[in-house]
């Protein structure tokens, strides 16, 4: 097994250059270097990979699967293994909010990869996913961004809890997570992994907060005519693209989270990641009357969102909330525009045809709140519940920084997660 691929993240990972480093990436569009990657040279490779074809010229989902091969070509043997795995259910559904490392998902780590490397993977996820700030590439950055920033937290100061390597792929700690309904609100945290790895984890690989611990698997050979899986994530991150004869059959389940909410960074920008999600859904609840808004209220309270990690398929039978087919055209309006945001984990394409979708099913969506519409405080809710589209959103007492909220939020659709080609009972 090569030394790259088992290489531990060091301490302090950053997503910005290292001055005079002659090996540090500027990514294509993305604005920023990756410091601290395992370098090209001076290290043992293990047996040369298998090489695969490239079309530098390919467009659109052909594109991705170019660079899938690309990247795969800069791996040996041992890393392509790691990497390139069978789309099995228990693969696909490997994935968690939780900083629990390779206990929880399987794939390569991002931290284990030399800076060619790193580029290579990195350009698959730019070419799989959305153009628009705050959303697709843009923000899946942001979000290992934040991990970085919750990692020197974490170094400097005792307000939260250490992660701990005994982690778990379900959606929280906390019993209300995953709960029926009548889920109630706790202040206890939801991002502290405990309990045994899932089936598909690799298991026993590096964990806690960082840039560098996040993973990258292809579930089925890359291709324009099979199917496969581009399956991404770390802490507050689960990217799961299914490809279908060259086309995006599914583009959920998508996780994503963010504490804090928002920072600067030491070179003076503002980051709020997940700010153009909360922004939508304050719009569209704040349309609502006071009429409106005690029908779309819910009984039941959360801490967590409710398909999160582990409860593939659990939709509630019900649909709760205000129908949007009683709303104002305007309100109609808004209800699309906050559900677009998730929509744009992937490319814009793919993303246009389903807005469609959901546009088409619009009169039979619901929208439902819990807490206060306000999402500053524990416990506020929001849900938007379709034939097709679920979306989620939820505020959470802080694991690192205990004196602010921060986000979860999980995007799943009621038949196209991942592509369709699981049952859930």
């Amino acid at each position: 097994m090569s030394r790259d691929r088992t290489r531990l993240v060091r301490t302090r990972r950053t997503w910005r250059g290292i001055a005079g480093a002659v090996t540090a990436i500027v990514l294509v569009g993305g604005g920023f270097a990756v410091a601290n990657a395992s370098t090209d040279t001076g290290t043992t490779k293990s047996a040369a990979g298998v090489k695969r074809p490239v079309d530098k010229k390919a467009t659109g989902t052909a594109a991705v699967v170019s660079a899938a091969n690309e990247f795969l070509n800069t791996l040996d043997a041992d890393q392509q293994a790691a990497t390139l795995l069978d789309l099995t259910q228990a693969n696909a559904t490997a994935w968690s909010n939780l900083p629990c490392g390779s206990t929880c998902r399987p794939g390569i780590q991002l931290g284990s990869l030399t800076d060619t490397q790193l580029a290579a993977a990195m350009k698959v996820l730019k070419l799989a996913t959305g153009t628009g700030k705050n959303t697709g590439y843009d923000q899946i950055t942001q979000i290992i961004k934040a991990d970085d920033v919750l990692n020197s937290a974490q170094s400097t100061s005792s307000a939260g809890p250490a992660p701990s390597d005994t982690a778990s792929s379900t959606a929280s700690a906390d019993p209300s997570a995953t709960a029926a309904p009548t889920s109630t609100v706790t202040d206890a945290p939801t991002d502290v992994p405990t309990g045994t790895p899932p089936s598909g984890g690799t298991g026993g690989g590096a964990f806690g907060y960082g840039s560098g611990v996040y993973f990258l698997a292809f579930l089925g050979t890359p291709s324009a005519t099979g199917t496969w899986q581009l399956h991404f994530g770390g802490h507050h991150l689960a990217l799961n693209l299914t490809y279908k004869n060259g086309k995006v059959a599914g583009a959920s389940p998508f996780f994503v989270g963010v504490e804090p909410t928002t920072w600067t960074d030491d070179d003076g920008t503002t980051y709020s990641p997940l700010a153009t999600m909360r922004d939508g859904l304050l719009a569209l609840t704040g349309s609502l009357s006071t009429e409106q808004l005690a029908t779309a209220k819910l009984s039941a309270s959360f801490s967590d969102v409710l398909l999160g990690p582990g409860q593939d398929g659990q939709f509630p039978e019900t649909k709760e909330g205000i129908k949007v087919s009683t709303l104002s055209p305007k309100q109609k309006q808004l209800v699309l525009k906050a559900i677009h945001p998730w929509i744009a984990n992937v490319d814009d394409a793919t993303a246009k045809k389903l807005m469609k979708t959901y546009e088409h099913e619009l009169n039979q969506t619901y929208v439902a709140y819990s807490g206060t519409t306000a999402l500053d405080t524990q416990g506020d809710y929001v849900r938007i519940d379709g034939p097709g589209v679920w979306v989620e959103f939820v505020c959470q007492n802080g694991v690192v920084y205990r004196d602010q909220i921060h986000y979860h939020t999980v995007y799943r659709d009621h038949t196209r997660d991942y592509g369709s080609e699981f049952t859930f009972s």
